[in-house]
């Protein structure tokens, strides 16, 4: 019902927005993929499909920028998961909504995920 659908998506807006919420959410659908080749599948699909909810600015927030500032840093850092396994799903993850981000919004995009993403690469060539 349309009911369960809206109330569904406000509360995994309201956690998405929270601290260390992308991550929760990531770990809620990602959980339980495992390997061969129909799990790689699967776990592309659910992949794209956490990206596209990451890259998709919830009604409740009040801004696209508010959203950006909150949900980019949490973004960036499901690429320093340090076990293997959830690394590659959340690096997976990550680099698919980057690329959403960019191509939706690039102006904010650049600011909160691609400057940050690349500080350390421009401070060392000396840009």
């Amino acid at each position: 019902p349309a009911w369960l659908r809206r109330l569904c998506g406000q509360l995994l807006s309201e956690r998405l927005m929270r601290p260390n919420g992308v991550q929760a959410v990531v770990r809620g659908i990602m959980e339980g993929t495992g390997g061969g080749a129909e799990a790689a599948a699967v776990d592309w699909r659910k992949c794209d499909a956490v990206a596209k909810i990451l890259a998709s600015c919830p009604q409740q927030c009040l801004s696209l920028e508010d959203y950006y500032s909150l949900v980019c840093p949490q973004i960036l850092d499901l690429l320093h998961i340090q076990d293997r396994q959830t690394a590659r799903q959340f690096q997976r993850v990550a680099s698919t909504t980057l690329l959403a981000m960019v191509k939706e919004h690039p102006q904010l995009a650049e600011r909160h995920l691609l400057q940050p993403l690349l500080a350390p690469l421009l401070r060392c060539s000396g840009a």
